[in-house]
Formats: C-alpha cells, structure tokens, sequence
C-alpha cells in the first residue's frame, strides 16, 4: 500500500449533494486518463492505485465522480481504446483487486467512478475477433463486419478511417476484408448481431455490481453503418493523412444508434447510473436526439461545440449556451479532453494564460449543467507536442506525421510537484514531462492563493453549496456585449451574477436589477482588482466576478 493512499485512511462524510437519484446533475466529473494520472509503482506508468492515492485530492478539489479511460487488458495499440477484455483490468494498471479497492475508498469519499466503455469496437486480439477471422463459418464470425472486395486488390468501398488510409483491412485467412473506422487493430462490432448487444449489455452488468456508477460510451455515433455499403459523399480537400475528405453519410449517426442507446439506459437506470456520450452534435435537434424522446438515452451528451470555441469570443460563447440551454435535457459542458489540445493553449495567448484559465473555469463550472474537467486543466496543464516522429506514441501521430503530431501533447503526466518528473513517478515517464512543472503543480499552486488550483478550488466549494449554482435557471444578460460575457443564474432562493471580461482590456459593465427586486451585488468571488460599486462591475483584462445578488 502506498504511503499516501495509507495516510488517507480516515473516515469521510458524503457530499448530500450528489447523492440519490439524478446525482449526476449535481456532480462535478473528472476525467482521469490513468497512464499519466499517478505511478504507484514506479514503472513510468500512471496505475489504479496511483488514482487510489490521490482520491484526498480530488475529494478537496471539489470532484464528485472520476470518468477513467479505458483500464481493460489492451496490446495498447490506441492505449486501451483497442480492448482484449471487457471483464478485467490491464496488468499495467494494476489487478481486478486493485479496482475493488479503488471502488471502495471512492465510495467512502462519496466519489462516483465512471469506466470509458469502447462499445464500438475490440482489439483485433480480443477472443471474439480472433474466432471471427478463423474462419467464415465461425461461431464469431457476423459479429464483426466482413465483405468481399469489388474486385482484387479493392475494398468493398470509399469509406475512409478516422486514423488514416481505407477502413477496410484485408485478411488473407478468409479471403474478405473487415471494416475498422479508427486503427485496423480495432475491427468493428457488428451491433446489428443481437448476440453483440446482448454481450455488451452484460459487460455493463458485470461492472455495474463491481460498483461502477456509469459510462461514458466512446465513438458512440459510429455504432452502426449502412449494411448496403454505399460510397460516402467526397468532399472537398484532404485530410492530414493525404486521404480525400468525405462525409460520413453512410457510417455515422446511423437512426439505429438510438436503440442501443435506450437499451443502455434501461439496465443504467436499475443501477442508479449515468451514461455519458461523445456525441459530436452539429445542432439542437441532434442534440435532442440523444437525450431520447421520453429521457430515455443519455443523461450526459458531451457538447463538443463548446470546444470548437478556440477563441476567446462572448458572443460565440454566449450563442452555444443558449442552444444547450434551449434543448431539452440537462447540459453538460467540456473544454478539454484527451484527444483535444488543452484549453490553456487554446484559448492562452501566451502571456496571461493563467488568467484566462480561470476566466475559462469561472465560466463552464457556473453554467447550468454538469461539468467534466480534465485532470491538469485546474493547474494550468499545457499541450506539449513531440518535436522528433521518435517520440511520437499516438497511433495518429505516427501515421499522419508530420501534419498530425497526435494526441501525446495533452496525455502528459499529471504534475504533483516541483521533484523529477513532476512527482508522478520515480522511473522514467511514459510521456516527456512538461518544463512547466515546476511553476505550475499541485504542491507549489496549493500555498498561492491566487493560483489557478486556489481559483478552481473556490469556484467548485460555492458551486457546491450554492442553490442557484445547482440548479438555479440560466439568464442571459447584455447580449450584445462584445467583450464581456454575464449572465445570472438564478433559483427560488438565491440568485448569482456572473461577468466575464472575455478581453485584454479594463472593461465595466452596467447593471440594473431593481425590476427583479434586487438593490445591490454582493461580492462572492472574484480575479484581482475585479469589483462591483453600485450597479456597476469593473473587471480587469480577463478578469472575473461572481456575485450575489441582494
């Protein structure tokens, strides 16, 4: 047992908050991807005891569920994306005994665990796929996608994978090719086998009386794919691999998906437990559609659309929360992830990068909705590409270099403290650790108060003890604002104003409530020399001011 996880060992009361049903509306997510989380064991590769021994941390930080990427045995082809084994865990992670323990002291915590569930497709070593290729006749065969060719040396179609090349594989045992939209080791399912659902319905069975709280289902729009097999429309272009682009008319987004989706959802709810959705939504209405019409698929489609945000603009801002907040579910905002270049390169400008990463935190953790932050993003974590095609571990990075570098720049190791390699690990680390480490980490970033982790901290305790931050409704306030973005939200008891200098200039906003009832602003949380007199609120460059009103 780690020294850390053993000091740990004491009693902790549950955040009431996010208990009973529908939790998930008030609970902050944090997403762990566990190779670069925390090293228990010294090998350079983040572990589930490592998470275990920093459940003290997240605890205070403010996260009520952990969201860990894939942890099941994998050859590690796209770092646990491709699985061998719905039904254990990867030995680089640790054992099936190592999650009981996790589970248990995050229960304790009153933290929920999520599991990142690869329903689209296995590794092309899982014992389903293995039996599929052996033989046309095999008891695995249909489920996966096999056809015939057009013709020698030519795949059944134009459909083109996501990670490069042709998304046809041939296989010279059966004579067919099989149908893969990421990498070739990760062939499809074929979800319109009843026996692929059935088995994957019971793997969520399985983990949920192991004590899972949810999933967060990746890829999960590429489920199905038209069984006629029609070309995709071409585009215009290429993408960064060289392939012409096309539009995934016939392999994506395909009506069915929405059964799978009810499907999950009905065993979900016997157990309490939501599911989380990488639905990659172009407008409300597809939106809608995974919500279900009776709030009977996801309680969580991620809203991508705000990531596709790469500048600071209130008014691009200020049009996506309405359109989340005008569809019929309950929203859920992310601004980083795994695949997608750290909000503090995005929206930095290279000089007050801090700044803006509290501006962006003091923005989506007081949305109406459920927030999912990525680990690092509350210390201020960068992107740090590889520089050299050898250091590159990304499958997509190896493929389409040197247009595409991959995703290792936002996989980096978490940074605890200013020690060698960041204090995750005393071997040598999987991925480089940014120089940036020893500026911004845990330990050092914990005795600044004006820190970006001192910032996350105190936005997360009012968020969770505050009604109107909970569930109070979204009010949008000057909308024609092009620097400063404000809104209230307000509840039956309490009502909270939020102004956000979306610039690199002094601004100062004109407020008058008197009509709601309301005389004067009282100052909850604010950046700096960030203030409000009377009816005004004055903010510094990239400065913010949460209030409440009175």
């Amino acid at each position: 047992m780690c020294a850390a996880f053993a000091a740990a060992q004491q009693p902790e009361q549950n955040a009431s908050k996010t208990e009973g049903k529908q939790w998930w509306r008030h609970a902050v997510f944090y997403e762990i991807y566990p190779r670069s989380f925390a090293d228990s064991n010294n090998d350079g590769v983040g572990d589930l005891m490592g998470i275990a021994s920093k459940l003290g941390y997240l605890k205070d930080l403010g996260a009520d569920a952990i969201w860990i990427t894939p942890c099941f045995p994998s050859p590690q082809v796209d770092f646990g994306y491709d699985v061998s084994d719905y039904e254990s865990i990867d030995p680089v992670y640790g054992t099936l005994a190592d999650f009981d323990t996790l589970a248990r002291e995050a229960k304790r915590r009153g933290i929920h665990i999520i599991l990142d569930f690869v329903v689209n497709h296995t590794s092309d070593q899982h014992k389903w796929f293995l039996d599929s290729r052996s033989s046309r006749t095999s008891a695995h065969r249909d489920w996966y996608i096999w056809r015939d060719g057009k013709g020698p040396g030519q795949p059944p179609n134009n459909w083109i994978s996501d990670f490069g090349g042709s998304a046809w594989t041939f296989d010279a045992t059966t004579g067919q090719y099989y149908y893969h939209m990421f990498d070739k080791a990760q062939p499809d399912l074929n979800w319109r086998n009843p026996a692929v659902k059935d088995a994957m319905f019971d793997v969520t069975r399985w983990w949920y009386k192991r004590g899972v709280s949810g999933f967060r289902l990746d890829a999960v729009d590429t489920l199905f794919e038209d069984p006629s097999l029609h070309d995709n429309p071409i585009l215009p272009g290429v993408n960064a691999f060289g392939d012409p682009k096309e539009e995934n008319k016939y392999n994506s987004k395909l009506p069915e998906v929405h059964d799978v989706l009810r499907g999950l959802r009905k065993i979900a709810d016997e157990y309490d437990a939501a599911l989380i959705g990488e639905t990659w939504t172009t407008d409300i209405d597809e939106l809608n559609r995974y919500y279900g019409d009776h709030d009977d698929e996801l309680q969580l489609p991620m809203d991508f659309l705000f990531t596709t945000v790469n500048t600071l603009s209130a008014a691009e801002f200020r049009r996506q929360i309405a359109a989340v907040n005008a569809a019929k579910g309950w929203p859920t905002y992310v601004i980083s992830n795994h695949d997608i270049v750290r909000s503090y390169d995005r929206y930095g400008d290279g000089q007050h990068n801090d700044q803006i990463a509290k501006l962006m935190a003091g923005m989506y953790l007081t949305l109406r909705g459920t927030p999912i932050m990525y680990y690092g993003e509350e210390i201020g974590m960068k992107t740090t590409p590889p520089m050299r095609r050898e250091d590159v571990k990304d499958p997509i990075g190896l493929k389409g270099w040197p247009q595409e570098k991959g995703r290792d720049g936002e996989r980096t190791p978490m940074q605890w403290d200013a020690s060698e390699n960041a204090g995750f690990s005393k071997g040598a680390p999987w991925l480089p650790v940014p120089d940036t480490y020893k500026t911004h980490n845990v330990a050092t970033e914990s005795k600044d108060a004006h820190s970006v982790l001192a910032f996350y901290k105190e936005v997360l305790k009012l968020r969770h003890t505050n009604d109107a931050l909970l569930e109070g409704d979204y009010v949008a306030l000057d909308e024609t604002d092009p620097n400063v973005l404000s809104y209230l939200r307000a509840s039956a008891s309490e009502t909270v104003l939020v102004v956000l200098n979306m610039s690199g200039t002094k601004q100062t906003s004109h407020f008058d409530f008197t009509h709601r009832g309301f005389s004067k602003v009282r100052k909850l949380i604010a950046t700096g020399q960030s203030s409000a007199k009377g009816n005004d609120v004055t903010l510094e460059p990239y400065g913010v001011f949460l209030g409440e009103l009175k």
